[in-house]
């Protein structure tokens, strides 16, 4: 299973940005997916996850009521919504996919991750 995200870049708080993660290599509906992020000198955090069918979205406390997580599965795809930006949302975002039906929301359950796409937020 290959994971490419992208998205990422510069933005001045209070705006938004959408990341999105293409998957490939296996049959995406199979997997749960989430998204992280890692800031410099910190653990990498949840954000959000969502099951294989799309009906339950988790969310990270930081970021509950500013995100949102979509998927597609005609497209093979998950994305993240990320409105009123804040400094400390600046982060590499990683997806992540896990095999299952619903969601996983610790790191440990992934077991394929994309590349990461960094996120700035300017203040």
């Amino acid at each position: 299973v290959q994971l490419q995200a992208y998205g990422g870049g510069l933005v001045q708080a209070g705006g938004s940005l959408r990341l999105a993660c293409a998957v490939s290599g296996h049959t995406f509906s199979s997997y749960a997916m989430g998204w992280f992020r890692q800031a410099p000198g910190k653990e990498r955090e949840f954000v959000a996850a969502m099951g294989r069918t799309g009906t339950s979205a988790y969310y990270g406390d930081s970021v509950r009521g500013r995100f949102t997580i979509s998927r597609d599965n005609a497209k093979n795809t998950v994305s993240l919504q990320m409105n009123s930006l804040k400094a400390e949302d600046t982060a590499v975002y990683y997806c992540a996919a896990h095999f299952g039906i619903l969601a996983a929301l610790e790191r440990q359950e992934y077991e394929y991750w994309g590349q990461g796409t960094q996120v700035t937020v300017s203040s």
